[in-house]
């Protein structure tokens, strides 16, 4: 038998769902592209090229963005075990912003306009051009930033099913 979810009040829900909202907001009107959660994004997309390096230079260019997404699903898959229910909504919404920040990345394989952490080679111009896609740069970005935003309204989505199952008024 599945163990229950943890509840979560009414005041922590509309507290969550404001903030999911502010947030989503925010990523709506942003104009530069560089969300707050970014801040978080990028140092573990940076330790991932250097945890991926020894595996090779593809692996290197792949790592940052594998290292990003690996790490809230894997904080996601604590929370579930745990049946955290607030942790788990969160690092969902985590998961897709992740999504909306690669996508920004792909999407400037050939324009090379954004400034790189330590410079060096652009992850998605070497790993598109590699694959041989990369003239298809803005639709590989649009397709991947569109699941982002699925990923993101989920988690409200999810943590409203879990209030509603658990009749938290």
């Amino acid at each position: 038998m599945e163990e229950n979810w943890k509840e979560i009040s009414g005041i922590t829900l509309i507290a969550w769902l404001v903030a999911y909202g502010l947030f989503m907001a925010h990523a709506i009107t942003d104009r530069d592209g560089f969300l707050l959660l970014d801040h978080v994004n990028l140092p573990f997309h940076e330790a991932g090229h250097i945890f991926f390096t020894p595996l090779g230079q593809t692996m290197h260019f792949w790592g940052g963005t594998i290292f990003q997404l690996l790490v809230p699903v894997a904080l996601m898959v604590s929370f579930w075990k745990k049946r955290e229910t607030a942790g788990f909504a969160f690092c969902l919404f985590w998961l897709g912003e992740n999504f909306i920040n690669i996508a920004r990345y792909m999407a400037d394989a050939r324009d090379l306009s954004l400034p790189l952490a330590g410079g060096g080679v652009h992850d998605w111009n070497y790993i598109l051009a590699d694959l041989g896609l990369l003239h298809k740069e803005k639709a590989i970005a649009g397709i991947v930033k569109f699941m982002g935003w699925i990923i993101m309204i989920s988690a409200p989505l999810w943590l409203l099913v879990r209030a509603k199952e658990a009749n938290i008024e």
